[in-house]
């Protein structure tokens, strides 16, 4: 009976032990025995008790080793996890860094691809503009060509259109000059210049101006009833000037300048030094004969537009004598000449007869614009179209008039005047003889000293030329 005690106390302290070893390794444990194969003696109490507590210390031992291994095995886990925490923190890293290097190098590509957008941009900016230049000079050019052809058909119209004033304008303007003659002849036949011509004209009064009606008057002693503005411009003397008096005139598209002259014994003819080789520009006419005021006269020979003004047309009687007689001008008029007793006589009289009758100074030319108070008869625009005008005149109470106008200054609107508007304003101011002087580039007017006038030659610039003569007012 003790016997199956002791092996049943046996088992118990198998199984006791087993199920340690169970709950404390697992199945793939390294311990590898089993109690049950242990040869299990009889034994005592006491041995199987020290039995016991052996196998119960090795086993807690060894579960401090397993214990053991499992922190090792945590802590290399944790290190483990460290480890990788530290790679992914690297890789990160080097991830983050190879990032920046591709943002970097995008941003440069990207960076790059703008600039090669925005230089493509540029290139089609550019390109565009100037497109719109070459658009934009094709419409100047289809603009110009337009133009062109406008103005080509304006002028057409203006030169052989159904109205002939511009046609008469141009062709009685051109054929009155010296230099421009060929303006009308490019565009018309001699035939078509003639009949203009023949249309345009001046028909004088065929009358000699009748010198004893004439008669001086002194108006210092006379209480004055003037007959209109006119009047009363010319017999109101500036303060301190008993010799002359100068008067603007102005209008649409004129401008001009008329000198009152009181004492007409002090208008007498000047002559170029070497006339008939050389002319003379009219202020130094003026400065060597000490005149206050000078005047063109006499046209003058200008044999192929290229006369130097030395040669006057017809003849020049100066201090009673012939200085010159040359061939007649085809202008109509006559003798423009002053007599001993101070008159201005206008007749179709030769050189001798002129100095029978007591002309001391003269010149010829014309045409005669008013005789014995009454105009000439203008046909058209007398056919002497437009330009810079000279003439001179004499009121029926011996007062002077020498009258100036402007001309070709396009840039102020003058164009200049015609036989008729010449004679209009002589004939205001009273005149009773007056007849036309040399005009174009020829006219001009000095006052002490200066150019008065304005005169503009044929190629533009604002000067006289040279003449052979000229009529001055001495002091």
């Amino acid at each position: 009976m003790k016997n199956n005690s002791e092996n049943e106390e046996i088992k118990t302290h198998k199984q006791k032990y087993n199920d340690l070893v169970t709950s404390t390794y697992d199945s793939d444990s390294s311990l590898d025995f089993n109690l049950d194969e242990i040869e299990t003696p009889e034994i005592g109490d006491k041995t199987m008790s020290l039995m016991f507590e052996d196998i119960q210390n090795f086993v807690e031992e060894d579960k401090e080793n397993k214990e053991d291994t499992i922190k090792k095995i945590e802590k290399d886990k944790l290190k483990s996890e460290d480890s990788a925490k530290e790679i992914e923190e690297s890789k990160f890293k080097d991830s983050t860094l190879n990032d920046e290097k591709t943002l970097s190098k995008t941003e440069e590509i990207s960076y790059n691809l703008g600039a090669l957008y925005n230089d493509k941009n540029d290139f089609h900016e550019n390109k565009s503009k100037e497109n719109k230049k070459l658009k934009l000079w094709q419409k100047i050019l289809v603009l110009l060509i337009c133009l062109g052809l406008f103005l080509c058909s304006v002028v057409a119209f203006l030169l052989y259109g159904p109205y002939p004033n511009f046609r008469e304008w141009l062709i009685t303007t051109a054929m009155t000059t010296m230099n421009h003659q060929y303006l009308a002849k490019w565009f018309y036949s001699d035939e078509t210049i003639n009949s203009v011509l023949k249309k345009n004209y001046v028909v004088e009064s065929g009358e000699e101006a009748d010198i004893n009606q004439v008669k001086f008057i002194d108006y210092s002693n006379i209480n004055i009833m003037y007959k209109n503005k006119y009047e009363k411009e010319i017999l109101t003397k500036d303060e301190g000037n008993d010799l002359y008096k100068l008067i603007n005139i102005s209008g649409s598209g004129i401008r001009g300048y008329l000198v009152v002259i009181y004492d007409p014994s002090k208008v007498k003819i000047a002559t170029a030094t070497n006339m008939n080789s050389y002319g003379e520009m009219l202020t130094d006419m003026v400065k060597k004969n000490n005149a206050i005021i000078g005047m063109n006269a006499s046209g003058f020979q200008d044999p192929n537009y290229n006369g130097n003004g030395g040669s006057p047309h017809g003849m020049v009687i100066k201090g009673g004598k012939i200085v010159s007689n040359l061939e007649k001008p085809n202008v109509g008029g006559g003798i423009i000449g002053f007599t001993k007793d101070n008159k201005l006589i206008l007749g179709k009289i030769s050189a001798n007869e002129a100095l029978k009758k007591g002309v001391r100074d003269a010149v010829e030319f014309g045409p005669y614009l008013i005789v014995n108070g009454k105009p000439s008869f203008i046909k058209g625009n007398g056919g002497w179209g437009t330009a810079p005008r000279s003439a001179i005149g004499q009121r029926q109470d011996g007062i002077v008039l020498f009258l100036v106008m402007d001309g070709r200054d396009y840039s102020h609107g003058i164009d200049g005047v015609g036989m008729v508007e010449l004679t209009e304003i002589l004939m205001k101011y009273g005149a009773y003889n007056a007849s036309n002087l040399d005009g174009g580039t020829s006219s001009g007017l000095v006052i002490n000293g200066k150019l008065v006038n304005k005169p503009i030659n044929g190629s533009g610039q604002q000067k006289t030329r040279k003449i052979p003569d000229a009529w001055i007012v001495t002091k």
